[in-house]
């Protein structure tokens, strides 16, 4: 591809060229989940963003080295670093153990990566594996810390420009980090973290500061720099990671590396899936799973296909009337797919398709702009005329991009049996076969009383349903 690819840094809040560090080869970093318990759907949208960079890096030519974090141990109940550990806190109330904890969330993650077609990375970071690899960094740093009977704590003021990244410049920053006696800035933050005298934790190490537990912050820039090597080309997560998290990280690795240097060239971050009720949150106690979604007979590539539909810098409205129009429109690809006559994928040298080829190439090099480049997806996937090898060609270079598998799979693979259907697909098909012979009888009394019985039973007919779907089976 020939398009320049071009990227929003968080730290310039400009977009920049993207040049490699290691020619020919990207390294990213993203930070992963705290597998206290199941991910949110907003969540998850942090991983569709970051898998679709990788992929248009991929796409770019280069070899990618992409890292993902788990974090199952030192993240506190805020993400301003106060409060219970979540691992600790979730063992506490559950009554398992919190190592039962970690691995029982780590798997549901993992599952829902697969449903949601993200790559796997280069490689899986376990933040409990490097324990003695943070205790040797929070050493290397000692000089700019300080001790207090609660633990060993980063001193903001011995680093450059610090919480540049969340553009924070007042003596507060953003404000949220919690007040500890003896603190020196409100912005300081715990590298590592004591266990209070007379106490236990499930997870708990001995350090020169005393047996406990590392900070949350300083395990990414430890895994980050360990498997990637300082600098590294982008560090992703999501965007409420910019102001506290982040700017943390790159504190820690400017006095690991005695340097003004953020640890990564490029800082991506991408915005808030949010409801009508504003962010979504686990704090509430209660929010949606990709489970839930599928659930409600929502295919997960669904869910993809709405994140792609948005900017990953713009907040995302999250409504089923909004998932259900891109659920919809997953299905007309598939569709369109199976009408594609089988070919074996030839190189392009249709105009119109080399044409759509390099308009995708500008969308998604131009900062990731995936909405703009389904509409070039869909032209090829739709256009009537077109060498069929010619057009599998392009649509699976696009899709590799994309994700969606729109070539893989059939309509029929779409339709997902919601959690709590009362009927079966053949007692519907049988139904429906009675309604249309009463239909062209001109019985419509006996259509309209067959429709009401299957309403009754959960079953949505769609009369006249322009992708050919005679039914759904409906949820509350």
């Amino acid at each position: 591809m020939s398009a320049e690819l071009r990227l929003f840094n968080s730290l310039t809040r400009a977009i920049e060229p993207f040049r490699p560090i290691h020619p020919g080869e990207a390294r990213v970093y993203t930070c992963g989940p705290t597998v206290y318990n199941f991910q949110h759907i907003g969540n998850m949208r942090a991983y569709v963003f970051a898998d679709t960079l990788g992929r248009v890096l991929s796409f770019n030519g280069y070899q990618l080295r992409h890292v993902i974090n788990i974090t199952d141990v030192g993240h506190l109940t805020s993400d301003a670093d106060e409060g219970a550990d979540k691992m600790e806190q979730a063992a506490s109330k559950t009554g398992k153990s919190a190592w039962d904890i970690a691995k029982f969330y780590t798997d549901a993650y993992w599952r829902d990566i697969d449903r949601l077609n993200i790559r796997q990375p280069y490689q899986w970071s376990i933040a409990t594996e490097y324990v003695p690899a943070m205790i040797e960094f929070a050493k290397s740093i000692e000089a700019n810390c300080y001790q207090l009977p609660s633990g060993l704590y980063f001193d903001t003021s011995t680093v450059p420009d610090y919480g540049r990244l969340a553009r924070s410049k007042t003596d507060e920053g953003e404000g949220r980090i919690e007040t500890v006696e003896g603190k020196r800035h409100a912005t300081d933050f715990a590298i590592w973290r004591t266990t209070p005298a007379g106490e236990t934790r499930q997870m708990e190490w001995d350090s020169p500061w005393g047996r406990g537990a590392p900070g949350w912050h300083l395990e990414c820039s430890v895994m980050s720099g360990a498997l990637l090597g300082f600098p590294f080309d982008i560090h992703t997560g999501g965007i409420d990671h910019r102001e506290i998290h982040h700017p943390n990280e790159i504190a820690q690795n400017q006095a690991h590396c005695h340097s003004a240097d953020s640890g990564a060239r490029i800082w991506m971050h991408n915005n808030f899936l949010i409801d009508r009720g504003g962010k979504m949150s686990k704090s509430a106690g209660e929010f949606l799973t990709l489970q839930a979604l599928v659930d409600r007979g929502f295919h997960p590539l669904a869910y993809r296909l709405m994140c792609l539909q948005a900017h990953y810098r713009s907040e995302l409205e999250f409504s089923f009337e909004n998932l259900a129009a891109a659920f919809t429109r997953l299905k007309r690809m598939v569709m369109a797919g199976e009408k594609l006559p089988a070919a074996e994928p030839v190189e392009p040298t249709d105009n119109r398709i080399i044409a759509e080829l390099a308009a995708f190439d500008e969308s998604v090099s131009d900062d990731l702009n995936t909405a703009k480049g389904l509409t070039h997806f869909e032209a090829v996937l739709t256009t009537k005329g077109l060498d069929a090898a010619q057009r599998r060609s392009a649509l699976e270079r696009m899709d590799s991009v994309l994700g969606l598998g729109v070539l893989d799979r059939a309509r029929a693979d779409l339709r997902l049996r919601p959690k709590d259907a009362k009927i079966d697909e053949a007692e519907i098909e049988a139904a429906l076969a009675q309604r249309k012979d009463a239909r062209a009888a001109k019985d419509f009394a006996a259509s309209d009383r067959l429709r009401d019985k299957l309403t009754a039973r959960g079953v949505e007919v769609m009369d006249g349903d322009p992708l050919g779907w005679d039914w759904r089976l409906g949820v509350d």
